[in-house]
Order: structure tokens, then sequence, then C-alpha cells
């Protein structure tokens, strides 16, 4: 059992998040934390420089509203978006706050790669901690 799970999660597909913290809250521990998280992808520099000032301290406020929407019948789920490459940024936040679980989604696979998507790969082979991936 786990004490602290982490489940990404990209707003930006259309994946039913249910299944993932099923998965999480079956693995974990009584009073374990488990953490929703959203990745952001950088803006690149040459577009941010034209971006009205706030511009992203909103963006980041809009997703973690949105978060909060999505769980809003899991009290339990604490909410997190960071901003970064989503494989690293999962990883590094793993890292960094202990986690010792992450639940990660694999798309469907295509020809190109037909076991994982590239930010599942890229979490399993360079996670701190164990990973489940579901499909």
């Amino acid at each position: 059992m786990y004490k602290n799970v982490l489940v990404p999660i990209a707003l930006d597909h259309e994946r039913n998040v249910d299944e993932a913290l099923s998965i999480a809250k079956a693995i974990a521990e009584k009073g374990a934390k488990i953490t929703a998280l959203h990745v952001m992808e950088d803006i690149p520099a040459y577009v941010a420089q034209y971006l009205p000032e706030g511009q992203m301290e909103e963006n980041i406020n809009e997703l973690e509203r949105r978060m909060i929407a999505e769980l809003h019948d899991e009290p339990n789920v604490g909410t997190a978006v960071v901003s970064g490459h989503a494989g690293h940024a999962i990883v590094d936040y793993a890292k960094q706050h202990g986690v010792d679980c992450i639940v990660v989604a694999s798309h469907r696979p295509g020809i190109t790669d037909f076991f994982l998507g590239s930010t599942a790969a890229r979490v399993v082979r360079h996670a701190p901690c164990a990973v489940h991936v579901s499909r």
C-alpha cells in the first residue's frame, strides 16, 4: 500500500479520470495523500513576451479551477498544476513531493508508440517510485 499517490490528469484530453482515481484509491493505504496533477505545457519565450502581464498566472488559476470542478466528487483528492514538459514535470513533481506511486494513463497505442504513450513511457523509465499504468 502507498502513502503518497500521484495521478497525472490531462485536462485537454477527453479521458475519464475516474479509472485512474479508482486505482489510486485501491492501492493507497488508509489516510494516504492522493494528488491529481495537471501539467501546463510551457509557452515558448518568443510567444510569452507578447502575452499580457499576469496571463500565465491567470492560465494556471483557470486550470486549477477546472481541476477542482473535475474532481468535485473527490473531496479527499488534492490538486496541483505545474508547467513544463509533461513527462519531465511529472517525474520532477514526484521527486520533490515524496510520491511513492504514480498512476498514469496511457492512450491507446498507435504504430509509433505501440506499448505506451510518450508521457507514460518517460514516467515509467524515470520515476523515482512505483508506476501503475492504466489503459
